[in-house]
C-alpha cells in the first residue's frame, strides 16, 4: 500500500498562484529596502549551535531545532546521560548544529566573520526562512520566511527612524493598515530598578511581554513564579497600565523614572525618535506601548513591534536596538538596530483581506494555441519578440482539441490568446483574442505587443 504522502505539522506548501503572492510581497518589501541602501546577504539555513544557544532567552534555547550528528551520534555520547534521560546534556553531545531561530544572531555572526570585508556602518537585508519548535497554530508556524533590514555600526537614532519610514512606506504599498508600537529597553530597565527588582529585567520583560496572549492576572502570577514579592508587582500595576497620548505618557516616566538614570535615557531616546518621526512625515501612527517588551535578551534600547488594524493576528513586523549583539562572537562596542517583517503573517493578512492587485496573481499574459507543428515554429518566432519586449507569454506544448488549450488559458486566468493559422502565416500576422470581452484582432507582431501591454 502507497504512503499517504504529507507534511510536517507547523510547515506549509505553496501553490504558483500562491507563490505569485508571496512574490508580490517579497518584491514590494525588497524594493523598498534597496531604496534606503540595504545591501542583500545571506547565511545558512544551518549554525553551529554555540552560534544560536543562549541569544533568545531560556524560551528560545528550547525553541530551537537541534540537528543530529552525521554517523553513529550516539557513538560518543555519555551512557549515564542516557540511562538518566537527561535530555538537555545529551544534546550536547550528539548535536553540534541547529536550523537558525532567526536572521539576527546569524547576522551577528556574519558581521564579527567578515569585519574586514565590509563597510560600516553596514546596512544589510536579508529575506529567508527560519524555523522554531513551536506549537503550530493560526498565524504562527515552525518555518516561516523573516525579511530582516539591520544597520550595524551606528548609534545615531535616525537609524530607529529610517525603520519607521520603511514600515511607513511598505504598509502603504501593500495596502494594509497597521499600528506601531514602540518602547525602550531602557525604560524597563528603569522600572525594574524603581520597583526595586533590578535584577530580574529578564524575568519582568518575558512576563510583560506575555500581556496580550495571557492577561494581566496570569503577568501577574508569573511575575510571582519568578520571585517578585507583592510590593514590587503592584508598584508595576499603574505603569503597565498608564494611558493617555504619547507626549502624557512621557511626561508621566520623567516624573516616574526621575530616581533612574538608564530608565531616563529610555525616556530621551524614545521622545527624540517620536519628534524626529513627526518632522518627516509619517503617516502611520506610532503608539509608546510600555507593554511592549519583547522577549528576546539582545534588545538593549528601541523596540519596535507593528500589528495588523483590520484583522486579529500577531504582530507581523517587529524589531530594535541591540548594542553588543556581536561583542558575543569577540567585536566589541558595535550596536546595530532592525526590524523583520513576518512574510508568513503578511501573507495571511493579505490573503484574508483580499489585498493583491489582480495583475500581480497572473504570471502568463499572453497564450499562443497550438494548431500544429508549422503553426507552433511561427508561434515561436514571434514569442522570442514578444518575450524581449518584457511580456509573459507561452506556447500550449501540444496541439490538443481547441476547447482544451482555452480551458488552460481560463484556468490560469490569461488575458490573451495568440492565435496562429495559415491564413496568419501567408499575411506575416497573428490573430489576437482578448479573453475577457471576446474581441479578435488581426495584428503584426509589434502591434500584438502594444495591444497586449
Amino acid at each position: 500500500m502507497a504512503q499517504k504522502p504529507s507534511i510536517p505539522k507547523g510547515t506549509r506548501d505553496f501553490s504558483p498562484v500562491e507563490m505569485a503572492k508571496r512574490n508580490y510581497i517579497f518584491d514590494t518589501i525588497k524594493s523598498v529596502f534597496l531604496k534606503y541602501g540595504y545591501q542583500p546577504i545571506e547565511t545558512p539555513a544551518m549554525e553551529n549551535l554555540s552560534t544560536l544557544m543562549g541569544k533568545y532567552g531560556e524560551e528560545g534555547d528550547k525553541l530551537l531545532f537541534k540537528i543530529l550528528n552525521s554517523g553513529d551520534y550516539l557513538a560518543k555520547a555519555d551512557e549515564s546521560l542516557l540511562a538518566q534521560k537527561n535530555s538537555v546534556k545529551t544534546t550536547t553531545q550528539i548535536s553540534e548544529k541547529g536550523l537558525r531561530y532567526d536572521l539576527t544572531v546569524p547576522f551577528a555572526r556574519f558581521v564579527v566573520q567578515h569585519q574586514n570585508e565590509i563597510t560600516f556602518p553596514f546596512k544589510r537585508y536579508q529575506i529567508q526562512p527560519v524555523w522554531r519548535a513551536d506549537r503550530p497554530q493560526k498565524g504562527r508556524y515552525r518555518e516561516f520566511f523573516q525579511c530582516d533590514v539591520d544597520v550595524v555600526g551606528s548609534n545615531s537614532l535616525f537609524n530607529e527612524v529610517e525603520l519607521i519610514q520603511i514600515v511607513d512606506v511598505v504598509y502603504k504599498a501593500l495596502n494594509i493598515n497597521v499600528l506601531v508600537k514602540m518602547n525602550n529597553r531602557k525604560i524597563l530597565t528603569g522600572i525594574a530598578e524603581i520597583i526595586g527588582e533590578a535584577d530580574k529585567i529578564i524575568d519582568i520583560t518575558v512576563a510583560i511581554d506575555k500581556l496580550d496572549k495571557i492577561g494581566l492576572d496570569k503577568v501577574n502570577e508569573e511575575l510571582a513564579a519568578k520571585g517578585l514579592n507583592t510590593e514590587a508587582i503592584d508598584k508595576l500595576q499603574p505603569i503597565i497600565n498608564l494611558g493617555g497620548t504619547n507626549t502624557d505618557k512621557i511626561e508621566t516616566l520623567k516624573t516616574v523614572l526621575a530616581s533612574s538614570e538608564v530608565g531616563l535615557k529610555g525616556v530621551e531616546e524614545i521622545e527624540k525618535v517620536l519628534n524626529y518621526i513627526e518632522g518627516v512625515g509619517v503617516k502611520t501612527e506610532v503608539e509608546l506601548d510600555l507593554t511592549l517588551a519583547r522577549g528576546l535578551n539582545y534588545y538593549t534600547g528601541a523596540i519596535f513591534e507593528v500589528k495588523a488594524l483590520d484583522m486579529e493576528i500577531g504582530s507581523i513586523t517587529g524589531g530594535g536596538r541591540y548594542d553588543d549583539l556581536t561583542g558575543i562572537f569577540g567585536l566589541k562596542d558595535v550596536s546595530g538596530v532592525g526590524i523583520s517583517f513576518g512574510a508568513d503573517r503578511i501573507y495571511d493578512v493579505m490573503n484574508q483581506l483580499d489585498l493583491y492587485p489582480k495583475d500581480s496573481i497572473v504570471s502568463t499574459r499572453l497564450l499562443f494555441i497550438n494548431f500544429g507543428e508549422q503553426e507552433a515554429l511561427y508561434s515561436l518566432n514571434a514569442l522570442q519578440e514578444i518575450r524581449k519586449a518584457g511580456i509573459n507569454a507561452e506556447l500550449f506544448p501540444d496541439a490538443a482539441k481547441m476547447k482544451k488549450q482555452m480551458n488552460y488559458a481560463n484556468k490560469k486566468e490569461i488575458a490573451f490568446v495568440a492565435l496562429v493559422g495559415e491564413n496568419e502565416m501567408k499575411e506575416g500576422k497573428i490573430t489576437l483574442k482578448n479573453m475577457n470581452s471576446g474581441e479578435q484582432t488581426l495584428l503584426t507582431v509589434k502591434e500584438l505587443i502594444e495591444a497586449v501591454r
